[in-house]
């Protein structure tokens, strides 16, 4: 499992950065999701690391 969070602003990013945040289900600073790890959302959280924090669960 892999815990995303976002720590800085959706304001002033690229669009398709926005959608893939959306598409992670991150709206608000500081809002977790937990997701099964995977190629794809590796490749959604390289888009927008700068944005993110990300941990590995070990559950």
């Amino acid at each position: 499992m892999v815990t995303v969070k976002l720590v800085r602003s959706r304001y002033g990013i690229k669009p398709s950065q926005r959608r893939t945040l959306e598409a992670l289900g991150l709206r608000k600073i500081r809002q977790e999701r937990r997701f099964e790890d995977s190629p794809s959302l590796r490749g959604q959280i390289e888009k927008v690391q700068h944005l993110v924090e990300v941990s590995d669960a070990a559950s």
